[in-house]
């Protein structure tokens, strides 16, 4: 049965100090060729032919792996290998950049394969850098390389959430803007998806810098490590993000029933005065015989007078007693 061609984004052999050579077959092999220390194939999700190259080349389990359409952050040990998904700020034109974009990796010692759905600029980053001949000199400091690439654009987003939050916060506190709670709930829900995939992003990262796995080196481990310590803080002050958030939204509707309690208290007080004005009013308007100055041409003028002084005897019967 002839196999179908698989079509990389992007391959490399590199050599032993870094230096990075294109591949140019049409149907990659699994190990570099003769004088390089590893081999890097970064493949798209979508290509027909993936599934039928990863089922020949690669472990059943790390097939399984990169195949899945969907993912969450993780570092699996396997063998010899490491399954690692991570995840991506999506900088892709259109998209909003808290919807982040899945990245699966199978690491051996002689072999990298990534596969995307969607591109993701980190990694184009180190492609390019790769196709200018430069790359890391092992698999494991690959990873680390990706993992700091990808953990700068989280720190990135989260410092511009966190500017969002202070620039609403001053709006709403001290400016008392009203217009800055329509953004309020927008920006919670861009910290909450971001906060999504960041959390175990960095228990990924985490296990990786910790796992003491023979890939990771002692110098990859010290900025794998470094880069789980950035992302700790990104997931800290993305949850500080959201709880600031959820403070100014109590606060809003705190004032709002405030205002809401005040003007039915307001209400309640002028029903106060005007229903003993109503009363007589009412009573003197009945179509009965026997009202009270009927034939009297002043009697309206002395209604109007004695509901005047009762509704300022009301008034200031309320201030006196401090309900107003």
């Amino acid at each position: 049965m002839t196999q179908m061609a698989l079509s990389p984004i992007a391959g490399f052999d590199i050599g032993a100090e870094g230096r990075a050579r294109p591949l140019a077959e049409p149907w990659p092999a699994p190990r570099p060729a003769p004088g390089a220390a590893w081999r890097w194939l970064h493949l798209d999700l979508s290509d027909p032919a993936l599934a039928e190259w990863a089922e020949t080349h690669l472990p059943p389990v790390a097939a399984s792996a990169l195949l899945q359409s969907e993912t969450r952050p993780r570092c699996t040990p396997l063998d010899t290998g490491l399954i690692v998904n991570l995840r991506g700020i999506n900088l892709n034109p259109g998209a909003e950049a808290e919807d982040m974009v899945s990245l699966r990796l199978w690491a051996e010692e002689q072999l990298v394969v990534s596969v995307r759905m969607r591109p993701i600029i980190a990694i184009d980053e180190l492609r390019r850098a790769a196709e200018a001949g430069h790359a890391a000199y092992t698999t494991g400091d690959f990873l680390a390389a990706l993992a700091e690439a990808l953990t700068d654009r989280i720190e990135s987003v989260s410092l511009a959430l966190d500017d969002a939050t202070d620039e609403i916060e001053e709006a709403i506190l001290e400016r008392e803007d009203p217009g800055a709670a329509d953004d309020l709930a927008p920006l919670r829900r861009r910290a909450i998806r971001l906060r999504r995939f960041t959390g175990p992003q960095r228990d990924a990262l985490v296990k990786l810098s910790e796992g003491h796995h023979a890939l990771i080196g002692p110098g990859a481990r010290v900025l794998l490590g470094e880069s789980a310590n950035r992302t700790t803080r990104a997931v800290e002050e993305l949850d500080a993000i959201s709880a600031r958030l959820t403070a100014l939204h109590d606060h809003l509707e705190a004032q709002r029933g405030m205002r809401m309690a005040q003007n039915g208290y307001v209400l309640s007080i002028v029903a106060a005065i005007f229903l003993p004005l109503g009363f007589l009013t009412g009573l003197f308007g009945v179509n009965v015989a026997g009202v009270p100055g009927l034939e009297w041409p002043w009697a309206f003028a002395v209604l109007v007078a004695v509901n005047v002084l009762l509704g300022l005897g009301l008034l200031a019967l309320f201030r006196a007693l401090r309900w107003l």
